[in-house]
């Protein structure tokens, strides 16, 4: 499916949740590509032509490539010589291992000292001071919750990252920890990352729905294709150079094979795009970028014509207008529903 030709757009940027931190509404990532699928010479050219098109902000993370992600993320910015006080840089504290990839019994979860630990090793493997946001990659049952709030406050106290987030956490698990950063007299978490996308849509646009309102959460949402299934691609079969016939894939690709209920709404979509003159993929992202809670979208890519085609969705969020979004909907048939407030 050819993308739309359209002028290159100028990027824009949004403010992280309440903070006064401005990123661009699309950024890229380095999950399932950056030192792992994709070779460092393809994707120091995807980096630099996301930054040349004007994004800002780069997302890894410690457990992305067994840490080689960080790696080629720090040679970039090295490589091409760019002021790190122009970028956001982020990772995100988890799934961590050795050097030499065995993994201690404290290299997993939240305990303060994996988060201290952690996030030592991303800087050396950076190859920089500090990020500008830190992330709980996933929620921790095992740690308390002040355990946690404690150790990403002194991160932040201690100059290795300016702001504290969470991933893929419960908004009961988010409430909680802003009650224990509220009760000592410390920061809670600024920002979320989830995944989002037109075909899971129900945590962010419901769940998440009174956070926005009470902590001014911020959104750096994952996925926002599904992995490429918004693209299309996958319609009429798996491609063999698709990251869903990788090694190591076979999740993805049973979700693809055992989706043709989605892979048939995806096709309705098509010629919704070609009402505004965008691809598939431009729709759904722009339509990501539509919702005002979003502060970046998080695109990843495998090519610098992937990039090009996602940087140009910035100029179809405009066009989405009631009209074009009631069709989108009427083709998803997904829309989550809010319970109703209890006063108005």
């Amino acid at each position: 499916m050819a993308p739309a030709k359209v002028e290159h757009p100028a990027m824009k940027y949004r403010f992280l949740g309440n903070s006064g931190l401005r990123v661009s509404v699309i950024s890229l990532g380095g999950w399932l590509t950056h030192g792992g699928h994709t070779g460092d010479e393809i994707a120091l050219q995807t980096i630099k032509a996301a930054y040349d098109g004007g994004v800002n902000f780069f997302d890894s993370a410690e457990g992305y490539a067994g840490g080689r992600a960080e790696t080629l993320l720090g040679k970039a910015v090295r490589h091409f010589g760019w002021d790190r006080d122009d970028l956001v840089i982020s990772t995100k504290i988890y799934w961590g291992e050795h050097d030499d990839g065995s993994k201690g019994i404290n290299d997993l979860g939240l305990s303060r000292k994996h988060v201290l630990t952690g996030m030592r090793k991303s800087l050396k493997r950076l190859q920089m001071d500090y990020v500008d946001l830190v992330y709980a990659h996933r929620p921790d049952k095992y740690t308390p919750m002040e355990e946690v709030v404690r150790a990403f406050n002194y991160l932040i106290n201690s100059g290795q990252a300016m702001y504290w987030g969470t991933s893929e956490w419960s908004s009961e698990e988010i409430q909680d920890a802003w009650r224990v950063a509220e009760r000592l007299n410390l920061i809670g978490p600024v920002m979320e990352q989830p995944e989002y996308s037109m075909l899971h849509r129900d945590r962010v646009e419901r769940e998440y729905d009174p956070l926005y309102r009470k902590h001014g959460l911020g959104l750096t949402v994952f996925s926002p294709l599904m992995r490429g299934v918004l693209t299309g691609k996958y319609t009429n079969g798996i491609p063999e150079d698709s990251r869903a016939n990788k090694s190591g894939a076979d999740w993805f690709r049973d979700q693809i094979v055992n989706g043709k209920p989605i892979l048939e709404r995806v096709a309705r979509l098509e010629p919704v795009a070609k009402k505004i003159g965008a691809s598939t993929a431009q729709l759904a992202l722009a339509w990501a970028i539509k919702n005002e809670n979003v502060s970046s979208a998080i695109i990843g890519a495998t090519s610098v014509k992937q990039i090009e085609e996602n940087l140009s969705a910035v100029a179809f969020v405009d066009k989405l207008t009631p009209e074009i979004l009631e069709e989108v909907e009427a083709v998803l048939e997904n829309k989550p529903k809010l319970p109703p407030m209890r006063f108005s």
